[in-house]
């Protein structure tokens, strides 16, 4: 065997175990809230939504050099906001974020399985966008680059997060509070986004507003119908074979967005039943995380 045939092999040893040590990285547990949470109904757990921080190993080399910032992505994973599917809408999610140079936060937000409806989801989300922002420095994060991405319900969630935002509010002793919960761009897998018209999910709807749900309320959680100029750039990917969720959720969604002139992308695919993921071993659709990536590269979020 030649010295450089070992070289090389070495290497590829070296930098495939680095790169499974820095996806199995154990998570960081982070409450959302400090103190009582907002719209909390008590103290238990369920009450105090918490955080899964995945950061990225420091940068090594000269301490003097100046540190490059990380992109972060806060993780909504599905479930018709009546449950979590944390694994393969939320730490599968992560470990593709870091795997990409991205800081990941998979925001475990309060469903009608823990007594919630809206708006407390919206808020736990909103929340996580601007704890990113706040913590910009302890976590090195570019709080010019979070974003947001969000699968099925949690898709409509990522959504609502992309058409009702604010600019934060100054609270005395939370510095989260006077974060911005715009993101600054959105990633939507296989979402609901209409609650009240023919293609919605119905429960999603009863999930989150209730049996009887104010009319109002409802078309102002029509996600499509809230998209303005100021909506952050959007991805979106969709199965023609998704019976759970239709697919003209995706494309009212990008419809509207096409209308207002906001940067974006829409990918249909033939193959995959309802809550895919990452579609691993799913002919074209598993393509969608790479597209995914390329479109963060045009967008100059990663490298």
């Amino acid at each position: 065997m030649s010295s450089a045939f070992r070289f090389w092999s070495t290497l590829t040893l070296i930098l495939l175990f680095a790169k499974v040590m820095m996806a199995q990285a154990e998570p960081l547990p982070i409450a959302l809230w400090q103190g009582q949470a907002a719209g909390a109904i008590g103290q238990e757990p369920k009450d105090n939504p918490e955080g899964l921080l995945y950061l990225l190993p420091p940068p090594s080399g000269n301490a003097d050099s100046v540190i490059q910032r990380h992109p972060c992505l806060v993780i909504l994973p599905g479930g018709g906001y009546g449950n979590l599917a944390i694994d393969h809408e939320g730490y599968q999610i992560a470990h593709w974020a870091n795997s990409m140079g991205m800081v990941a936060l998979i925001c475990k937000y309060r469903n009608r399985r823990d007594g919630y409806g809206h708006p407390v989801p919206m808020q736990d989300a909103q929340r996580a966008i601007r704890l990113a922002r706040a913590n910009a420095d302890a976590w090195n994060v570019d709080r010019n680059k979070v974003g947001i991405i969000g699968f099925s319900a949690g898709g409509h969630l990522a959504s609502t997060v992309l058409t009702h935002f604010d600019a934060g509010q100054k609270i005395d002793g939370d510095k989260t509070a006077s974060q911005s919960s715009r993101p600054d761009f959105g990633i939507l897998c296989y979402p609901v986004i209409s609650i009240g018209k023919s293609y919605a999910h119905a429960g999603s709807r009863k999930n989150l507003l209730g049996s009887e749900p104010d009319p109002k309320l409802v078309e102002l959680l029509n996600n499509e119908d809230q998209v303005t100029p100021q909506t952050p750039p959007t991805f979106l990917f969709h199965t023609q074979e998704d019976t759970v969720v239709h697919p003209e959720n995706s494309l009212a969604f990008y419809s509207a967005m096409v209308r207002h002139q906001v940067v974006g992308e829409l990918h249909f695919f033939q193959k995959g039943k309802h809550g895919v993921g990452l579609a691993a071993g799913i002919s074209g659709t598993e393509k969608w995380p790479d597209l995914c990536r390329q479109w963060l590269i045009g967008l100059d979020v990663i490298r």
